[in-house]
């Protein structure tokens, strides 16, 4: 096949990646598009043109064509395009009528012979010899009737005709998936009778001589489709790089201006790092010059100064509009231009980053920093540069959102008409694993295997699912890729936009708009930088109330022992990159002490280096228990110390292997750097090829050719593990300043990291733990304390946020703190409803708030229980007076007795709902889960707490470890799921009694027969044997057996009293106590009745038909109706 066209609908998405696969097969790539196309009124159904880049200008037109759809022509979601702007591009593009869907198709088939005689003049009159008619035989409905009417059209207008098959699909078999796709995305099913069938199975990729055969009665038709390919002929510039102008001063050149900044960037800094009148300076000064000529050098003569300014441009508008900005990221921290600049804010030359691992002059390419900033800042720094730029010269990248595994299994099963309970199955035996496929997850699973194997109706949607499992399915926005042109986007890339034209970004995905010429600038957002900034905000406003100055968090000292004593603790939950449990282990082990260490953890924690022994290596040296070499006792020498020193002799980071290369082998950086990627990509000739250039370099330089060889083994056996250490320390530094803040300003810093995930209700439970155990005061939400996030009272407390309250959002809280700011602290509930809008603040937030605790301080006098009880008994009457005071003032009526009907209405107050009663334990508590996701004021052990001191008086505190079963109750915290080598589920679960918590080890075995049980929440009795956990500290258990508590309980119990007292009940307990133990029937559990009469007491023992099922529901009953007090469980 010489050539091959791609005609996507309405878009390019494809054009670079398959113009590439073309060009490297030999395939000559005609590059189009189908369009939808629109009257001028816009109105009517859109008919099909196809148009065919024919040359450079065609491709600019359709381009900008692709662009106008999606910004000017959308219609319910759909880009369109008018007719009246193919006049402007027309020029360069070849037309295919579209076929029957056509203009001219839909008037030939609705026999509008004139109509089709018109359009088909327009067309010509528009694209003159490049306009032809289409023709295609897919067997689908009046298509031949519509080939014998533009034959005969195209004769009477002598217009050229041309074959086509309008493939949807490469083989004939795919004709069902093709189906199943376009179901999935129209959102019906298969066999939905209302469905249009507009495809056939005939639209397949078909061979030349298939076409052939088929067209033999029109053989012009067969030509032209030559004709067109030979017509067609576009070359992509792919591999250049176009930068925009940066503005520079008069008189002066880019790289002139460029090494001004630089050079006074570099002064400004040293200034700050060293005292500039020590005797020491001036050389030291001198090795920070020769470093900056070299980069600049380096940076003028690849071209690059234009990109170091834009970066350095929009990063200083961040910084002083107060935008956090991050130290680095990648190997851009590497470069001391970068931070002379302000890019970067950690110096290379204090930690042996190389620029050359940044920027190679013997690999030519472009650079590419990533720059982190503080999430809520990140789009503003955007718009920034879109504005400095041209809002049409900046656009972010498209991504592409694939049929992933569960998600297909779903989409086929409803399409197919399957039953929902069955595609839940499916998809629920699939594991929940980044990227996980599903032939991954049959080999994995043998559960799965088997249910295919036993289910027709499964076996039948996973046929479909696999056919379609990574098939583009939606369009999305690069995390923070963003491109900046230097004439308009769409000199480069076709746009792609939602209806309002809004979203814009570019058709091409990140790696097809830099083969278009593009250079593409990261904006990632970092929420770590948004928690430091929100800290130490709070930190400064109680700073500057005291006389103290402000907080610079970017001087901090880096050699503080109380930081690196609370990391030797492991005490680092929410401290950046060091709080996962993995990674809190290796920080036990490894005991850090100094900046260096930290820089190791973040390249140390991962898969190569923890499965290879190289981290029990560094560990054992930096203890003592290993002796340090450089890099091993056999093969090691004293030129290697000064790279190694830093690791204790272990080649840890990749630009350690660039040095050693340097060092032994007489690389210059950039020929180190090559060598670096080489071993990095195992590929066996290259690694010969530098294995010869590194033995003759270091024999030239004196050493012997096994020490060389030696050498160069170990260098490649890291190199598979070596982490870029620019990257590392950027993010170390990070790591250090989330650890400084939460040693030194521990409220401020938990409060801030909540605040940033406390849309996220297991994050926050989490977190609110780490602030029990570390003893900082956690206050309930309060409606005239707190703020909308995370808040710091003057007692160091931390107060619960108003936005983290399920049921209410940003909009209600703004209302709240707006009323409270103009009026000052609510009084109480009527208040409170009084002052505030209740369209915005409504009944349910009210509710919400109550149970949270947010009314607390303002309720009535009392335990907690009952003031929530008589403020939600009194919210009704409160928000309608609350009402009836805004119509009032609404309609300009003023209040007789006073302002607000609430001051008139002064009877109406807590007082008249004072029978209300009082909220159970577990009903407040139940309240704070539902509305912030946790128990606050309590615990749900607690209303067990005697019956499991009698059931079992173990507690957690008091456990030892031991080789004989211990049993222990408690409330399930946490829960971790995973699955061993069998692919088995075992699970970690951590249990809590109030004494303390265990983390109790369930296997595959025990947790099969378990599973139902082991949920979140629930209350347990366990028994197994405990031992010391090396990791805590503390003691996990191996679990043997686990009951729920009414298992426990059916287990343990004896008898269940009922104290009735004659002068506090009537004589109807009996039918209260029958309906109520009706329910519970036929039971284990004998029921007691100790009765008090006026002269005379004794105890009733219930026959068998009394015995109930001691439930928790039976005995909550019983004591509301009897008294808590009159209700006990027995136990021996």
């Amino acid at each position: 096949m010489p050539a091959v066209a791609l005609t996507d609908f309405n878009n390019f998405f494809a054009a670079v990646k398959f113009y590439k696969a073309t060009q490297g097969c030999g395939v000559k790539p005609i590059l189009g598009a189908d369009l939808l196309v629109l009257d001028e009124s816009g109105e009517g159904s859109p008919t099909q043109l196809v148009l065919l880049v024919k040359d450079q200008v065609g491709y600019a037109n359709l381009t900008k064509l692709i662009s106008k759809a999606y910004q000017e022509g959308q219609r319910q979601g759909v880009p369109h395009i008018k007719k009246s702007w193919l006049a402007e591009f027309s020029d360069g593009l070849i037309a295919l009528s579209g076929g029957r869907s056509g203009e001219i198709g839909v008037a030939l088939v609705s026999s509008r012979l004139d109509d089709a005689a018109t359009a088909l003049e327009e067309f010509i009159a528009l694209f003159g010899d490049r306009f032809y008619l289409e023709l295609q035989r897919t067997g689908r409905a009046e298509e031949e009737d519509y080939l014998h009417a533009a034959v005969d059209l195209a004769a009477r207008f002598n217009c050229p005709v041309v074959a086509t098959n309008d493939v949807r699909f490469i083989a004939k078999t795919e004709f069902e998936a093709h189906e199943a796709r376009v179901c999935i995305h129209e959102g019906r099913a298969l066999d939905d009778p209302r469905r249009e069938r507009r495809f056939s199975e005939q639209q397949y990729l078909r061979s030349a001589d298939e076409m052939a055969e088929l067209f033999a009665d029109i053989p012009e038709a067969l030509e032209n489709t030559v004709e067109i390919a030979r017509r067609c002929s576009i070359e992509l510039r792919l591999g250049e790089y176009f930068l925009p102008d940066y503005p520079i001063p008069d008189g002066m050149t880019i790289n002139e201006f460029f090494t001004l900044e630089s050079e006074k960037g570099l002064q400004d800094r040293l200034e700050v790092l060293y005292d500039t009148s020590a005797p020491d300076f001036p050389e030291i000064q001198k090795r920070y010059t020769e470093r900056l000529e070299f980069e600049l050098k380096i940076i003028i003569q690849m071209g690059f100064p234009g990109y170091f300014l834009i970066v350095m441009d929009f990063i200083r508008w961040a910084k002083t509009n107060l935008i956090p900005v991050g130290p680095g990221r990648g190997s851009g921290a590497g470069s001391l231009v970068a931070y002379s600049l302000l890019i970067t804010d950690l110096d290379p030359l204090e930690y042996d980053l190389l620029f050359e691992r940044f920027l190679n002059p013997e690999r030519v390419s472009m650079p590419d920093f990533d720059i982190d900033f503080c999430m809520e800042g990140r789009d503003r720094v955007i718009a920034y540069v879109a504005e400095q730029y041209g809002r049409d010269a900046v656009s972010q990248i498209v991504t592409f959102g694939t049929m992933a595994a569960k998600a297909v299994v779903r989409d086929v099963a409803r399409v197919q008409g399957k039953s929902y309970g069955l595609a839940d199955k499916l998809s629920k035996l699939i594991p929940f694993e980044v990227g996980m496929t599903l032939e991954k997850a049959v080999e994995q699973e043998e559960t799965l295997k088997q249910f295919l194997n036993d289910d027709e109706e499964a076996a039948e949607i996973w046929g479909m699912a696999v056919q379609l499992e990574g098939v583009a399915r939606n369009c999305g926005k690069h995390a923070g890729g963003v491109v900046i042109a230097p004439t308009k986007i769409t000199d480069f890339s076709p746009i792609y936009c939602d209806e309002t034209g809004g979203g814009v970004v570019t058709q091409f995905d990140k790696n097809d708009v830099e083969d278009a010429g593009l250079v593409k600038f990261d904006f990632l957002g970092l929420r770590t930088l948004t928690i430091i900034d929100w800290a130490v905000r709070m930190i400064n406003a109680d700073r500057s109330i005291i006389g103290e100055a402000p907080l610079e968090i970017d001087k901090i000292p880096l050699d503080d022992q109380p930081t690196y004593g609370l990391m030797q603790r492991a005490e680092t939950t929410a401290v950046f990159q060091l709080e996962s449990r993995g990674m809190k282990e290796l920080i036990k082990k490894l005991g850090p002490d100094r900046f260096e260490d930290i820089i190791a953890l973040v390249a140390l924690f991962r898969p190569g280096p923890l499965q290879s022994g190289m981290v029990d290596d560094f560990i054992n040296r930096k203890k003592g228990r290993a002796e340090v070499s450089y890099p091993h006792p056999q093969y090691q020498h004293e030129c290697l110390k000064p790279a190694l020193e830093p690791t204790y002799g272990i080649i840890l980071y990749q630009e350690q292997v660039m040095q050693i290369a340097q060092e032994m082998g007489g690389f210059t950086l950039g020929g180190a750097d090559l060598l670096r990627r080489a071993m990095g990509k195992k590929n066996a000739d290259e690694m010969a090829k530098q294995r010869m250039l590194f033995m003759g370099g270091a024999v030239d330089k004196g050493f012997t050719k096994e020490l060389a060889s030696n050498i160069f083994d170990l260098m490649e056996k890291f190199a598979g593990y070596g982490f870029n250490k620019s990257h590392s320390a950027a993010y170390a530094l990070v790591a250090y300043q989330t650890a400084w803040l939460k040693q030194h300003y521990p409220a401020q810093f938990m409060a801030a990291t909540i605040s940033s995930d406390m849309d996220k209700t297991d994050k926050v439970v989490t977190f609110i733990d780490e602030c029990r155990a570390m003893n900082l005061e956690l206050l309930p939400p309060d409606v005239n304390g707190g703020q909308f996030h995370f808040s710091v009272d003057k007692q160091n407390s931390v107060i619960y946020g108003l936005g983290a309250i399920k049921g209410l959002g940003e909009g209600p809280v703004s209302n709240i703190l707006a009323a409270r700011n103009d009026g000052g602290p609510f009084k109480d509930l009527f208040d409170f409803c009084a002052r505030v809008d209740g369209r915005k603040v409504n009944k349910r937030a009210i509710e919400a708030l109550i149970r949270s605790g947010a009314f607390d301080l303002i309720g009535p006098e009392g335990e907690i229980g009952y003031r929530r009880a008589v403020m939600l008994a009194a919210m009704d009457q409160a928000v309608k007076l609350a009402e009836q005071h805004a119509r009032n003032t609404s309609s300009g009526m003023g209040d007789l007795f006073g302002e607000s009907i609430v001051e008139s209405a002064s009877d109406i107050n807590y007082t008249s709902y004072g029978a209300a009663r009082s909220l159970s334990g577990r009903e407040r508590l139940n309240g704070e889960r539902d509305t912030l996701g946790l128990y606050l004021t309590g615990h749900p052990i607690d209303e067990y707490e005697e019956e499991l001191r009698m059931m079992h008086p173990n507690r957690i505190s008091k456990l030892r470890p031991a080789k004989v079963l211990a049993t222990v109750s408690g409330m399930v915290i946490a829960m971790r799921v995973m699955k061993n080598k069998r692919g088995e589920n075992f699970a970690f679960i951590t249990l809590d009694d109030k004494s303390g918590r265990l983390e109790l080890s369930i296997f595959a075995e025990k947790y099969n027969v378990y599973r139902e049980i082991l949920v979140k929440d629930a209350l347990l009795v366990v028994q197994g044997v405990v031992s010391e956990d090396s990791f805590t500290g503390g003691l996990k258990m191996l679990a043997e057996s686990v009951q729920s508590i009414y298992e426990a309980r059916c287990s343990k119990v004896k008898r269940l009293a009922l104290s009735i007292d004659s002068n506090i009940e009537d004589g109807k307990w009996v039918e209260s106590l029958q309906s109520s133990v009706n329910a519970y029937k036929d039971g284990n559990c004998p029921l007691e009745v100790d009765y008090i009469g006026p002269s005379a007491s004794g105890r009733l023992k219930l026959g068998s038909q009394w015995r109930v099922q001691p439930r928790d529901e039976l005995i909550g009953q019983l004591r509301e109706r009897f008294g808590k007090n009159s209700v006990t469980l027995h136990y021996d």
